[in-house]
């Protein structure tokens, strides 16, 4: 747990540092519109280009692509491929996620879905134990908790369309393959994230020859980390695009490890994979244009709606973090949550009421059952129906280049280090995303988010996700680019900055500090991090609310554009993070 004086002392940090390396022309903070003299932290600066992302070396990867003539998409998918080595807890070629693309020159914002899928031979009870009753261990820890991957296949997509013509393939996967062949340099971050899960990743002897010297001993700060396995997989990608991933050797690897800890997935399964691009979840907030990640996220839809109730308060007027804000966000998120636990799921499977979800008429309705005195009980408090109006470790990165094209991206393994098993021979770590399935309607999975139908076991399904990658603009201009990791936080993350930016005036680095709270319908708890007044805790349990000190939540990386210049923050709340910019 970090105290608020630890977090504004890391922050202070974490951007001096990124000033100080930032790749090409000087990134240089300066007195400009984008803070002022009240503002206690200042952001990166940049004119030409930016990169946001959780790890220094895979921000510099981007910048570099930038540097070459690459626009975002380009350095978002070689800062995507420089994080499977440099992050290998998060970072991946295992898993999946989203991407919001936004074309300047076009105006156009586009979604693209590279959720990983179940496979074929999935069951809707495969989860459930003898007695009936979800089984953790199958759904993650087996061969059973992992989904098709598709990362690779989601950016050979953003490639094929909205590449620069610039820079080659091969140019955006050649950094990862030099990172992996020659080595990294094991950072602190990387070092003790190994050590803390080292029962774990030392039951599957091929993940443990990767990350651990002989005799399980762990690499320390300032050691070598070399991925051969990974090196050569990646050169195959570099060759043959997404084939050299989902056919052939590799893809024959993967199914093989799966089958061999009791997954169902075959060659067939990774040869019939294919992203999907979808339009954005779209909504609007106090004149400001919200694109956010359609299903199967819940993050976009959420977004939107708690953003819809929200606009019926004066948030500016309350203050950031007052008791009287922090009532209203976890009354709205309460109300949200429960739309989550039945309407969200994969909606190629499941009608999804995303109109009625994110109409500010229901918005409305749903707001007038909010008592600004008294906390609402959670049993009392059961999804609503928008039908009427319808006509923990994930990494986030963001990249706006020269002429204004952006990219927000998030992507994950689920668990840290996903399963804990990579596919022999290729260095790729499976993901153990199919927990995000509901094992059992009202049942919920290891980030205590209850699921209903909509969201069950199903062959070639999506498994809803809260990963909400975002787009703000106003006036049509790129405003806001944002997105977090943090499991069922990261729609409440994600929305904090979005608040602290519009209502608070905040600049990106001060949105990213402020103390960050949660709520999820259940537990019915208002979850914070430290830094909150004892008088605002105090007087919110005098509402009725049940307030929990726990961890520090989220990791966001942000990019604002304030005029002609970009400013961007890293979160302080992880280390090894990196803002830079040329």
């Amino acid at each position: 747990m970090i105290h608020q004086c630890l977090i504004r002392a890391a922050t202070a940090v974490s951007l001096s540092f990124a000033l100080a390396i930032g790749a090409g022309a000087p990134t240089v903070a300066q007195e400009t519109p984008i803070y002022s003299g009240k503002d206690r932290f200042h952001p990166v600066t940049a004119a030409n280009g930016m990169v946001a992302s959780q790890e220094a070396v895979a921000t510099r990867v981007g910048v570099g692509i930038l540097e070459k003539g690459g626009n975002a998409v380009d350095a978002a998918i070689a800062t995507g491929f420089a994080l499977a080595v440099t992050l290998p807890r998060a970072g991946n070629l295992g898993g999946g996620g989203f991407m919001i693309i936004h074309k300047a020159d076009t105006g156009e914002t586009e979604a693209l879905d590279y959720r990983e899928r179940a496979p074929a031979g999935a069951t809707r009870d495969m989860f459930l134990g003898a007695d009936g009753e979800p089984d953790n261990d199958k759904s993650r820890f087996s061969g059973l908790a992992i989904g098709v991957p598709g990362t690779v296949a989601g950016f050979a997509a953003a490639f094929e369309k909205h590449g620069s013509g610039n820079v080659t393939w091969e140019d955006l996967v050649a950094p990862a393959i030099a990172l992996a062949e020659d080595g990294i340099a094991v950072t602190p971050d990387l070092s003790a994230s190994l050590a803390a899960r080292i029962t774990r990743l030392s039951k599957d002897p091929a993940t443990a020859a990767i990350f651990f010297k002989a005799g399980l001993i762990p690499y320390v700060p300032g050691e070598t980390l070399k991925q051969t396995d990974l090196a050569a997989t990646l050169r195959l990608i570099a060759n043959k695009g997404a084939a050299g991933f989902y056919l052939g050797d590799v893809a024959e690897k993967i199914a093989a490890k799966v089958q061999e800890a009791g997954g169902s997935m075959t060659i067939a399964d990774l040869a019939d994979y294919k992203p999907v691009w979808r339009d954005p979840v779209t909504g609007s907030y106090r004149g400001y244009e919200i694109a956010s990640m359609p299903p199967p996220s819940s993050g976009g839809v959420h977004i939107v709606q708690i953003l819809n109730m929200l606009e019926a308060y004066p948030m500016a007027d309350f203050g950031p973090n007052s008791a009287d804000a922090i009532h209203v966000m976890a009354e709205a998120k309460r109300r949200a949550y429960a739309d989550r636990s039945k309407y969200l799921g994969d909606p190629d499977f499941a009608k999804v009421p995303v109109k009625g979800l994110t109409d500010p008429a229901y918005a409305a309705s749903l707001a007038e059952t909010i008592d600004m005195k008294t906390a609402t009980d959670s049993k009392d408090v059961a999804p609503g129906n928008p039908i009427p109006y319808e006509s923990n470790e994930t990494t986030h990165y963001s990249v706006v280049d020269k002429d204004g094209n952006a990219v927000s991206n998030t992507y994950t393994l689920n668990f840290s280090y996903g399963v804990g098993l990579t596919a022999d021979g290729t260095g790729v770590l499976l993901n153990n995303e199919l927990d995000d399935f509901s094992a059992k309607p009202g049942a919920p999975n290891a980030y205590g988010l209850i699921g209903g139908t909509a969201n069950a076991v199903e062959g070639g399904k999506r498994p809803l996700s809260s990963m909400s990658p975002t787009l703000v603009f106003k006036d049509g201009d790129l405003f806001l680019v944002t997105g977090s990791p943090g499991g069922s936080r990261i729609i409440t993350t994600t929305l904090q900055v979005i608040l602290n930016a519009i209502d608070h005036q905040m600049n990106i680095a001060e949105a990213t500090a402020a103390p960050r709270v949660h709520h999820q319908w259940f537990p019915d708890e208002i979850r914070i991090e430290e830094g909150l007044s004892p008088d605002t805790i105090r007087l919110l349990e005098a509402r009725g609310h049940k307030v929990e000190v726990k961890n520090v939540m989220g990791s966001t990386q942000s990019i604002m554009k304030v005029g002609g210049l970009l400013a961007g923050a890293s979160d302080p709340r992880q280390q090894g993070a990196l803002t830079a910019g040329h």
